[in-house]
């Protein structure tokens, strides 16, 4: 017997199949993935459906430890007034606490590469942001830069005005470009979930799959509202173990990070990475 959840998922992926077969008919897009019955414990999603708070982190029960934590982490700096010297505090912080990587604007690309070499931090580009109104084809040039200059992975904001218009296509053709543009480095999909309904979550999410994104991920940070537990474990419920779901916005000291990590995340955005590995807590910021 079907779940409530696969239901709902098996169909949003035939409306969003069906949308872009319509709007295709001269242009072959890849089929969306089969995304129904893709959790890997479907006994705790099951629960979760039923009403239950919390998805493997009852009590504290799962529990990573910080260094693990660390490395899940990506270390955020994306204010528009932010300097060079914020952003070399941000590399040095980075490389101490042995994050995964810096998340940074297209223009602090080149330094922040500079400063992290050797060190085994990452440097990742935002693309289209904060809004993801950009057209396709500015996405696609400002990710050719970005990797160009050395960006490691290309963090890319979702067009949700296509989105909410039901322009599964445009959507998916948006997505696909800066894909192609990134040439084999890792994008991530930032959908803006408290903007959007449940049913418009599972499309984007089911979207970015079929147009070969990395990761998913919640929010940007800079429209209100943030990562909560549920949107991690409906996300990672949709995209199933094949694909990573990054966790932005709001996550500001350890029991934060790691309930996001009990329900589903495989990173997490936060600019309060310090206070998250050393006990601390941040009141503000990404």
């Amino acid at each position: 017997m079907p779940t409530e959840m696969e239901v709902l998922i098996e169909r949003i992926a035939e409306r969003v199949r069906a949308e872009m077969s319509a709007q295709q008919s001269m242009k072959l897009v890849p089929p969306l993935p089969e995304v129904r019955g893709t959790w890997q414990d479907q006994a705790a999603l099951d629960q979760y459906l039923g009403g239950a708070d919390r998805l493997g982190t009852d009590g504290g029960s799962v529990e990573v430890p910080s260094n693990e934590v660390a490395r899940r982490i990506d270390h955020t700096l994306l204010k528009g007034d932010a300097t060079r010297d914020d952003h070399v505090k941000l590399c040095a912080e980075a490389a101490k606490y042995r994050f995964a990587s810096v998340c940074v604007n297209t223009t602090w690309v080149p330094l922040c590469k500079q400063l992290l070499q050797g060190s085994g931090v990452m440097t990742i580009c935002v693309v289209g942001f904060p809004l993801g109104a950009a057209t396709s084809r500015a996405k696609a040039a400002e990710t050719r830069e970005a990797i160009a200059n050395g960006a490691d992975e290309i963090d890319m904001v979702i067009n949700l005005g296509l989105l909410k218009s039901g322009d599964h296509n445009a959507v998916h053709d948006d997505i696909r470009q800066v894909v192609e543009a990134a040439s084999g480095r890792p994008v991530k999909v930032i959908l803006e979930t408290h903007l959007l309904s449940r049913e418009q979550k599972i499309a984007a999410c089911a979207i970015s799959k079929a147009a070969g994104a990395a990761f998913v991920k919640t929010s940007t940070g800079f429209s209100g509202g943030g990562a909560t537990v549920e949107d991690i474990r409906l996300m990672r419920a949709v995209v199933g173990p094949e694909m990573g779901v990054k966790a932005s916005g709001g996550v500001r000291n350890t029991a934060d990070a790691q309930a996001m990590i009990g329900a589903g995340a495989n990173r997490i955005g936060a600019s309060a990475s310090v206070a998250i590995v050393t006990g601390g807590t941040s009141k503000g910021g990404y």
